[in-house]
C-alpha cells in the first residue's frame, strides 16, 4: 500500500511532536504536509482528527508541567519558610517566583504603614523606577486600594484606562515611570484581615487567566504566613527580651540590694567600734571603687587625697537644696548634715558615674559621716572644756605649780613643755564676739590645739611647727572670721614652752592684738615681729640686734663689704635734719659726696626710705645701733658716750643736734648708755628700751 494512502506516517509524526514537547504551531505542520502529498480524503480527516486529539494531549501535558513548575514553587517557598527566619529574604523569594510563574515583567508587594496611615512597597521584583519602588499609595487609592477595600483579587488589562479604582497623580506618575500596562493584585489575607497586596504587572495589556489568579492567591496567601510568622518571631523575640531585660534588673536590683546591705553593715560597724573619719572615707574608696576625701564645712580637708575640688562650695550648696549627692565634674560631693547645720562635705574622686545603687551607698556615707562628726565634736567639746580649764589656770597663775599644770595638760594630750604659740583672737564686733568661743572649737577641731574664752577674747594654745609665727596668726584671723561671721583679730607672741613662759608669751600677744587695733589693721593677724619697731618695743625678747639687721641689713653689708660710709652719712642725715649743707660739714666731705652715699641708700632701701613711717624706723634703728655698740663697750671695762661708740660724730658730740633740733655737749647734757637722752622718743636702761 502507498505511504500516502494511509495516515500512519502522519500519526507516527504527531507521536514524535509530543514525545520531544514541540510547540503548537508544529502540529499543524503535520496535516499541511499530508495535503501537499496528495494524501486522500479519508486519510486527511483521520490526520486531522488525530492532530486535534495530539493539541488536547499537548495542552494538557504543558498544563500539567505548569502546574508541576508550580507546586514546585510552592513547596519552594514553604521550605523557605520553614528555614529562613529573615523575612525580607522570604518575601523577596515570593515576589520573584510569581514573577516567574506569571512571566511577567515585574512583581511587587505592598504593606500598610500604620504609623503613616498609608502603604508603601515593601519588596519589588523587575522594578527599574525609582520613584516606582519608592511609591507610597493612601489607602483605598489604586488598584491595590481597590484591593485592600474588597479583601478580593482584581486584574486590569489596561491599567491607564480602568475606571473601576481611583487614579490618582502620584500612582499613575510611578505607573507610566515604570511602563506597566497590565496589573494583577491579589490580598494578603490572614483571619479575614487584609495585611497585604501582592502585584505582578507587564509593561503590555494582557488578560490574566483564572489558573494565573490561582497560582498568585497561593503565593498571596505564603507571604501572609511570613508575615504572620515573623510578626510572631518578632512578638516572641521581644518578650524574651524583656524578659532577659526584667531579669538582669532583677539580678541587679537583688546585688544593689545585697551589697547595700553590705555597706550598711560595715558602715555601722565602724560607727559601733568608734572609727574615725578617715575610716570612713577609706571604707567609702573601697564600696565604691574609688578615693574618698572629708572637708569641714570651710571646705579645709580632713582627710584624704588632696586640698579641695574647685567649685567645692556651690557643689556642697547644690547637694544640701537636693538633699542628695551630686555630681561636680569628674567627682560626687555630698553635703554631711546634722538637721539644718552643714558639717562638712564627703567628696568622691574617680568615679564620674554612679548608678542608683551606688548613690544610694555614697549618701549613706554621708549621714554616718555626719554621725562620726557629731560623736566626734561632742566628745571634742567636752575635751575642751576640760582643757579651757587648764588654760585658764595656765594664765592666771603660771608660777603657784608648774609642775601640777604640766602634768593636768600630759594628762589631757597636751605636753606644754613643747613649743606653743598663744593667739589671742579678739572679735571686732557683737555678732562675732558671741560665736567666736564656738568658732575658736571649730577651728581646731581635729588638732592637739586648745581653746578658752580668757580676758576681753578667746586664748588659742597651738602646738608650734615652725614656720612664719604671723602666718599663722593671719590664718587663724581669716579662719576665725568666717566661722564667726565677722571680724577677727588676732595676735601672738613668740613659741614658748612651760607654763611660765606660755604666759608671758599670752601677755606679748594681748600687747600685739593692742598694737595691731591701734596700727588700724583689725581684723588681720601678727606676730611682734610682723609689726616693725613696735614689735621690738612690744616684745618680752626686746630683739634689738634682729630689727637693726632687719632694717639697716643691706647698708651694713654694704659697708662691711666694700669699705663705704652709708651707715655713717645716713645719721648724720637725720641728725642735722635733713640738711645736706650740714651734714657735709660734718662729715668733712663734699656736698656730692653726700648726695651720691644717699642715692645708693635708696638703692639698698627703696625709694621709701625718707617717708615720715620708714624714716621714723631707720632713726630709731641707728640709734639702737649705737645704744648696742656703747653698751657692748661698757660691758669691757670702758664707757663711752654714744657719740663716741661709733665710727664719726653723732648725736650727743658737740655741735650735733638731737632729735628735737637741741644740742648737746655745749649745753652741758652728755648722754651715756645708763642715762637717757635728752629729747628722745625712749629712755635707755640697763635692760634696753623701756616705754
Amino acid at each position: 500500500m502507498d505511504r500516502h494512502t494511509t495516515a500512519a506516517p502522519a500519526l507516527r509524526r504527531l507521536l514524535d511532536l509530543l514525545a520531544t514537547g514541540a510547540a503548537t504551531e508544529d502540529f499543524g505542520e503535520v496535516l499541511a504536509d499530508a495535503r501537499r502529498r496528495g494524501a486522500p480524503a479519508e486519510v486527511l480527516t483521520e490526520i486531522d482528527d488525530a492532530t486535534w486529539q495530539a493539541l488536547r494531549v499537548h495542552r494538557t501535558m504543558r498544563q500539567h508541567r505548569r502546574r508541576e513548575a508550580e507546586l514546585t514553587a510552592l513547596f519552594d517557598t514553604a521550605g523557605d519558610l520553614a528555614a529562613s527566619r529573615d523575612l525580607d529574604a522570604v518575601l523577596q523569594a515570593i515576589v520573584r517566583r510569581a514573577r516567574m510563574l506569571l512571566g511577567t515583567d515585574t512583581a511587587y508587594l505592598t504593606l500598610p504603614d500604620e504609623r503613616a496611615g498609608d502603604t508603601y512597597m515593601r519588596v519589588t521584583d523587575g522594578s527599574v523606577s525609582p520613584i516606582f519602588q519608592t511609591l507610597r499609595l493612601s489607602l483605598g487609592d489604586g488598584l491595590g486600594g481597590l484591593v485592600a477595600q474588597t479583601a478580593r483579587p482584581y486584574a486590569s488589562h489596561d491599567y491607564r484606562v480602568d475606571e473601576r479604582f481611583r487614579h490618582t497623580g502620584q500612582i499613575d506618575a510611578g505607573v507610566l515611570d515604570e511602563g506597566l500596562v497590565a496589573i494583577i493584585g491579589v490580598p494578603l489575607l490572614l483571619g479575614g484581615t487584609v495585611i497585604g497586596v501582592l502585584f505582578a504587572a507587564d509593561r503590555s495589556p494582557r488578560a490574566f487567566s483564572p489558573d494565573e489568579v490561582a497560582l498568585l492567591c497561593t503565593l498571596a496567601a505564603h507571604a501572609a504566613i511570613a508575615l504572620d510568622t515573623a510578626k510572631s518571631l518578632a512578638d516572641t523575640r521581644a518578650a524574651l527580651a524583656e524578659l532577659a531585660a526584667a531579669n538582669a534588673v532583677i539580678r541587679a536590683h537583688a546585688a544593689a540590694v545585697q551589697r547595700a546591705e553590705q555597706a550598711h553593715d560595715r558602715l555601722t560597724d565602724l560607727v559601733l567600734r568608734g572609727a574615725e573619719v578617715a575610716d570612713v572615707a577609706a571604707e567609702v574608696a573601697a564600696l565604691l571603687d574609688g578615693a574618698a576625701s572629708v572637708h569641714d564645712a570651710e571646705g579645709a580637708p580632713l582627710t584624704g587625697p588632696g586640698g579641695a575640688p574647685d567649685g567645692l562650695a556651690e557643689a556642697v550648696t547644690a547637694s544640701r537644696a537636693e538633699g542628695h549627692a551630686v555630681r561636680h565634674g569628674t567627682e560626687w560631693v555630698c553635703a554631711v548634715l546634722a538637721g539644718q547645720e552643714l558639717l562638712g562635705a564627703l567628696v568622691l574622686h574617680g568615679r564620674p558615674e554612679l548608678d542608683d545603687a551606688d548613690r544610694r551607698v555614697f549618701e549613706r556615707a554621708g549621714v554616718v559621716t555626719a554621725l562620726l562628726l557629731l560623736l566626734r565634736r561632742s566628745v571634742a567639746e567636752t575635751e575642751n572644756r576640760v582643757r579651757g580649764e587648764l588654760l585658764a589656770d595656765l594664765l592666771t597663775a603660771p608660777g603657784r605649780d608648774p609642775a601640777g599644770l604640766t602634768a593636768r595638760g600630759r594628762r589631757l594630750g597636751v605636753d606644754l613643755n613643747r613649743p606653743h604659740l598663744a593667739l589671742v583672737a579678739v572679735a571686732e564686733d557683737a555678732l562675732a564676739q558671741g560665736r567666736l568661743a564656738g568658732a575658736a572649737a571649730r577651728y581646731l577641731f581635729g588638732s592637739r590645739g586648745i581653746s578658752a574664752e580668757f580676758g576681753e577674747g578667746v586664748v588659742l594654745l597651738v602646738p608650734h611647727e615652725g614656720g612664719g609665727d604671723g602666718a599663722v596668726a593671719a590664718l587663724a584671723a581669716e579662719r576665725l572670721a568666717r566661722l564667726a561671721g565677722g571680724p577677727v583679730t588676732v595676735g601672738t607672741g613668740r613659741a614658748a614652752n612651760g607654763p611660765v613662759a606660755l604666759a608671758a608669751a599670752y601677755a606679748e600677744g594681748v600687747r600685739c592684738v593692742r598694737a595691731l587695733r591701734v596700727l588700724g589693721r583689725a581684723g588681720d593677724g601678727a606676730c611682734a615681729a610682723d609689726l616693725g619697731f613696735l614689735g621690738v618695743l612690744l616684745g618680752d625678747g626686746h630683739d634689738v640686734d634682729g630689727f637693726v639687721r632687719a632694717t639697716l641689713g643691706p647698708l651694713l653689708d654694704y659697708d662691711a663689704k666694700r669699705g663705704t660710709e652709708l651707715v655713717r652719712t645716713l645719721r648724720a642725715y637725720f641728725d642735722c635734719g635733713g640738711g645736706l649743707t650740714r651734714a657735709k660739714d660734718l662729715l668733712h666731705v663734699h656736698v656730692n659726696t653726700v648726695v651720691q652715699r644717699l642715692d645708693r641708700v635708696e638703692v639698698l632701701l627703696g625709694r621709701d626710705w625718707n617717708q615720715p613711717e620708714r624714716a621714723l624706723e631707720l632713726q630709731l634703728a641707728l640709734r639702737l645701733q649705737l645704744l648696742a655698740g656703747a653698751e657692748r663697750a661698757g660691758r669691757q671695762g670702758r664707757r663711752a658716750c654714744p657719740g663716741r661708740a661709733g665710727s664719726g660724730p653723732a648725736c650727743g658730740e658737740p655741735g650735733v643736734p638731737g632729735p628735737g633740733g637741741q644740742r648737746t655737749g655745749r649745753q652741758g647734757r652728755r648722754a651715756c648708755p645708763g642715762r637717757a637722752y635728752s629729747g628722745e622718743v625712749g629712755l635707755v636702761g640697763r635692760q634696753g628700751v623701756l616705754w
